[in-house]
């Protein structure tokens, strides 16, 4: 007895679903980032099932000491302790990979890498990298005063012999940021955050979205940007679709 074409293909032993290398998240900074996180790596993965999407390992932990107390107020306890006990539960849960949706906690990465073994996908350092890549040299900065205060980006950007610019109100940014902490993302926020990153446009050539809160209303923008929450999206589906050296 033989089989025809459709009962071969009918009996064949099925593909083998996509595989990923899987990324942890320390997350929680604010919820709302990380969930907007996760929603564009699903945008940006090319699926044809559920199988195909990223393999996420998450930690939406909202009771991480805030960032902006301990790095401005000098006022709030350490976060280190909680982040690096993420990072480290994540790994054991098998994580490939870190990431961080909070561009103010990446003043604690090194601390985070000495803690595991996996590689964190720096937010900070592949925003600066795309940005400078692009060859853009005045480059606008909306983010939390935390990050101006750590220089986060104005470092790294001067390593590229790019100029930064910040808005003229910064006051009026971190109104927005906890706004948005606050469950605020309607229309008048986002065009809020649109009338700040216009006035800095004229200083800049680019604008920089380097708060993950800020990611959440950046529809409101209408000049040329770059959004630090969307280049690390693109980041982890670019690290979970590389084979792995076992796999090749």
């Amino acid at each position: 007895m033989t089989l025809d074409s459709h009962d071969r293909s009918m009996s064949a032993p099925p593909e083998p679903a996509s595989r990923h290398r899987v990324v942890g998240i320390i997350g929680g900074m604010g919820p709302e980032a990380t969930v907007d996180l996760m929603r564009r790596v699903i945008a940006k993965t090319p699926v044809q099932g559920d199988e195909d999407h990223v393999h996420l390992i998450v930690e939406s932990n909202p009771k991480i000491p805030s960032r902006i107390a301990h790095l401005i107020e000098g006022t709030g306890p350490d976060p280190t302790p909680d982040l690096i006990r993420i990072a480290a539960n994540l790994q054991r849960a098998g994580a490939d990979a870190l990431a961080i949706p909070c561009n103010t906690a990446h003043a604690y990465a090194d601390s985070i890498r000495r803690a595991v073994s996996i590689p964190l996908l720096d937010m900070v350092g592949l925003t600066v990298e795309e940005i400078a890549a692009s060859g853009h040299t005045r480059v606008g900065i909306l983010a939390s005063t935390a990050v101006h205060n750590a220089a986060l980006y104005a470092r790294a950007f001067t390593a590229h012999g790019i100029t930064t610019s910040l808005p003229a109100r910064q006051e009026e940014v971190m109104a927005l940021i906890k706004a948005v902490k606050r469950g605020d993302t309607g229309i008048q926020v986002q065009a809020a955050l649109g009338r700040i990153a216009l006035h800095l446009a004229d200083q800049a050539d680019v604008i920089l979205v380097g708060c993950s809160e800020l990611s959440v209303i950046a529809a409101g923008i209408t000049v040329p940007f770059v959004d630090s929450l969307d280049v690390l999206a693109q980041a982890i589906v670019k690290f979970a679709s590389e084979q792995t050296a076992a796999e090749r």
